[in-house]
């Protein structure tokens, strides 16, 4: 798995550079990559999403882009302080993207323990929870079994971004952050945590 760093870059780059990545594997070109970057704040609608679920498109005094996302899941934010990791997998011959989503929960699961939080999943649906607070959101995509898309960990993000969209589907708001859970941490701290799991998890 090759690792791939930007420090931020706009969703929709963001996406163009992942289709391009999953052709190379689907090529033989390479086996993986791991992309970690953040985004400028927007929201992102998946497959199973609805405009109507972007409640305002302005929040104090930013504006948020919204963009339509080939990924799974409904709508989530993204935003700086905010650390997505992308995941392009080959699953060709494993064949099960419920395992591949497990992965993605785990590898999170597994970073946040290192930092003394106790995180898990739930049934209220997909991603990392704490304390029935939802702290890393996934939506994934595959194509031709090469899976791209992943991950987004709540650091330090402005959580009150999250207020302009239903997250995830579920009116309630259940999100949190690192940094709401009284741990200061920065992405610098994370990275090299998160890559050491997501090769221990995803080796070929």
């Amino acid at each position: 798995m090759q690792l791939i760093r930007h420090p931020c870059m706009p969703y929709p780059e963001a996406c163009a550079e992942q289709e391009q990545l999953v052709e190379r594997v689907l090529k033989g070109k390479a086996h993986g990559y791991l992309v970690l970057t953040e985004h400028p704040p927007c929201y992102t609608i998946g497959t199973s999403g609805s405009e109507q679920d972007v409640l305002h498109r302005s929040i104090g005094n930013e504006t948020i882009a919204v963009f339509h996302s080939g990924r799974g899941g409904q709508v989530t934010y993204h935003g700086p302080g905010q650390l997505v990791c992308y995941v392009i997998h080959d699953l060709r011959q494993e064949r099960d993207l419920h395992r591949h989503v497990w992965r993605l929960e785990e590898m999170i699961i597994r970073t946040l323990r290192e930092f003394d939080i106790e995180a898990g999943r739930s049934e209220r649906g997909i991603g990392v929870w704490v304390d029935g607070l939802k702290i890393a959101a996934i939506g994934v995509r595959c194509r031709k079994w090469v899976t791209y898309h992943g991950v987004a960990l709540n650091i330090h993000p402005n959580l009150a971004h999250f207020r302009g969209i239903v997250t995830c589907g579920m009116k309630d708001q259940p999100v949190t952050s690192m940094r709401q859970l009284g741990v200061h941490a920065t992405r610098a701290m994370l990275e090299p945590v998160i890559v050491r799991h997501a090769h221990a998890l995803f080796a070929a």
